[in-house]
């Protein structure tokens, strides 16, 4: 399992309360491109949508040697769920206060997983208790 991409903010802002891995419906050249880790998660974000959950704003640089003229980076793209999940996270996406966001991008094997999670958004004195944290931690690290 190699991660190619993660989302470093998302665990800033969010109190992630449950993980799922799901694979995605990509193209030919967007499975290169994501390969040569050229994709972004920053911003992304899960939505329900016919009995199905599809990833927005993930960014897929295009894929160098096939030049498309009419390639879209963030366009939506249908992640692959179990029917349960889907049902789960579609409660969830309703509840108030609740979103689900893209974590991580994975390789394993010959298949691409994205780590998606149901996350509650943080306060402002959450997030300065976090920040407090890691500063202790690091000063600990030092000290050792």
């Amino acid at each position: 399992m190699k991660i190619v991409a993660q989302n470093k903010k998302a665990l800033f802002d969010y109190e992630i309360l449950k993980k799922f891995k799901a694979g995605i419906l990509l193209t030919g050249a967007e499975v290169k491109s994501i390969r040569q880790s050229k994709v972004n998660l920053k911003g992304s974000y899960v939505t329900p949508d016919k009995n199905a959950m599809w990833i927005e704003n993930m960014h897929v640089s295009p894929y160098q040697p096939n030049n498309q003229k009419d390639y879209n980076p963030t366009r939506k793209r249908k992640l692959l769920l179990k029917q349960k999940e889907i049902e789960e996270l579609t409660k969830a996406f309703h509840d108030k206060g609740q979103t689900i966001i893209g974590l991580a991008i994975e390789i394993e094997g010959k298949f691409i997983k994205l780590e998606i999670a149901i996350g509650r958004g943080k306060k402002k004195y959450d997030k300065r208790e976090t920040i407090k944290k890691r500063d202790l931690d690091r000063e600990m690290r030092k000290k050792i």
